[in-house]
């Protein structure tokens, strides 16, 4: 059974890849363009996880998380930062915020997605691909 999964990215290039790559493996993907709209839509759709970009518009990836951890319905989901920042101290200071894993950009579209499946309970992995 594929994942829902929110990705809260405000750069197009980075969103439609992210997208691409997720719905082509299986998953149902929910996007949101800004921090605003992706506790929106996380708090309406609650899904399985949740891509967050750290710098975007209205709501940065950490008010993202903390809006989020605040609410009962969504504060056990997981919750991966995917980030331009990648200098070694950044992975610690996601990690210390609360977040349940770190990816640095730009990704490896051929990891990508096991990347992020690793974050998922066994059911809701997507099995390889026969053409993989």
């Amino acid at each position: 059974m594929p994942a829902r999964i929110l990705v809260i990215e405000d750069n197009a290039a980075n969103l439609e890849l992210v997208r691409y790559l997720l719905s082509y493996s299986g998953h149902a993907v929910l996007e949101a363009r800004d921090g605003a709209q992706g506790v929106e839509t996380a708090l309406r759709e609650r899904p399985d996880l949740i891509v967050c970009d750290l710098q975007m518009p209205q709501l940065d990836g950490y008010q993202v998380l903390d809006r989020l951890r605040a609410d009962p319905g969504c504060a056990g989901v997981v919750i991966v930062a995917v980030t331009a920042f990648s200098m070694p101290n950044d992975r610690q200071k996601v990690i210390t915020a609360g977040f349940d894993g770190y990816l640095s950009k730009p990704i490896e579209p051929e990891h990508f997605v096991a990347q992020i499946e690793a974050f998922l309970p066994p059911g809701l992995r997507t099995p390889p691909r026969a053409d993989a």
